[in-house]
């Protein structure tokens, strides 16, 4: 019998695959896919031992067995419910990688790679009109992110205003993209080079600092992971909570708060967002009834909207159903793809930086 090809980049990862594979489900009902494609193969348990058994050798290595590995959003919901704290969502992405090297990633994760490539020119024009050419010899850099360039300008023009009046001095706004997207498809080569070109534009910068979380944590995580190095970041969120006294309180109604995975799970920022958040509305922002460590995830990350498009957007629609039965009003949240998810499945969501801009009063023209 002709034995199957193995998988051997996930061989440091075989305890975490095991642990998985033996377990009887217990993180299920945090998998905002699954949760809204109930199918067994798409739960954290169903995605990990379809690696493990590709893993092995055990799976052709063919399409329909490589699907699995990008119905995963990266929200780490699952790692929070797991008891060993188990990595699904960073040994997902292993797989991806070599899947995708295989030539059989399913469409959406190709086709996503190619937008990504391809609209790399609109990134940085965007940058630029954002930039203004004010920050030409600026000392800070300002990664925004791709999400807020390309489809929310106004929060990418407000968070500058932010960092520029927080800072006291001019910022320049990266034109290049983080290369999270080809990470997330699969496209590790890519991502390397995408990132290398990050780290050259930041160049010699006295500061970095991160809007959108996404990136944040690819730039402190992945890009080591990658060996690319560059000047340790900061979010833009920090920099916010930092200067806390200086926001204005408006008295507005309070919104509700929704934790971005990567932000809170991601990283650690829970209490930040929302001591903003009170000290501009002038109360504590409203809860969902699963929040910080446990809270939902909207379907943005992981391109799921383009691998898995229902799964993301009923994951998107139950959040706004529980933001309209625990009474409505504005949803803050502090993320490109969940702002845009929210959104789109017609929540009345806005960004943190908004509130930001609101609260110091820039950017608001």
């Amino acid at each position: 019998m002709t034995s199957l090809p193995k998988l051997p980049l996930l061989e440091p990862r075989a305890d975490t695959l095991e642990k998985c594979v033996y377990c009887p489900k217990l993180c299920r009902a945090a998998c905002p896919v699954s949760n809204a494609e109930p199918v067994e193969t798409l739960t954290p348990w169903g995605k990990m031992s379809m690696a493990y058994f590709a893993a092995r050798g055990d799976v052709e290595i063919d399409p329909l067995h490589a699907e699995p590995a990008w119905a995963c959003t990266g929200c780490l919901g699952c790692r929070e419910r797991c008891d060993h704290k188990n990595e699904v969502a960073s040994t997902l992405t292993l797989a991806r990688g070599e899947l995708y090297a295989r030539g059989v990633a399913p469409a959406g994760a190709v086709r996503a790679q190619e937008i990504a490539l391809r609209r790399e020119p609109d990134v940085a024009e965007a940058a630029r009109a954002v930039d203004g050419g004010a920050g030409k010899d600026a000392r800070v850099v300002l990664v925004v992110g791709c999400g807020y360039l390309l489809h929310h300008q106004t929060v990418a023009r407000q968070a500058k205003a932010v960092t520029e009046k927080l800072l006291g001095q001019p910022v320049r706004v990266a034109t290049r993209c983080c290369g999270l997207s080809s990470l997330e498809a699969g496209d590790t080569a890519s991502f390397r080079k995408r990132a290398q070109a990050m780290a050259e534009e930041i160049g010699s910068a006295e500061e970095v600092v991160v809007v959108d979380p996404g990136c944040a944590r690819a730039m402190m995580t992945d890009y080591p992971a990658a060996e690319v190095t560059i000047k340790p970041p900061r979010l833009l969120v920090d920099v916010a909570h930092d200067a806390l006294a200086r926001f204005s309180t408006l008295g507005e109604a309070p919104p509700r708060y929704h934790d971005p995975c990567r932000l809170g799970r991601g990283l650690g920022r829970y209490e930040q967002p929302r001591a903003l958040l009170e000290k501009i509305a002038g109360a504590p922002p409203a809860e969902f009834e699963r929040n910080r460590g446990r809270a939902d995830c909207s379907g943005g990350g992981g391109l799921v909207p383009l691998t898995f498009p229902d799964a993301s957007r009923g994951a998107a629609s139950a959040r706004a159903a529980e933001h309209e039965r625990l009474g409505g009003g504005t949803v803050v949240t502090a993320c490109a793809a969940s702002l845009r998810r929210l959104q789109t499945v017609g929540a009345d969501a806005e960004d943190l930086v908004t509130w930001l801009a609101r609260g110091l009063g820039v950017g608001t023209e």
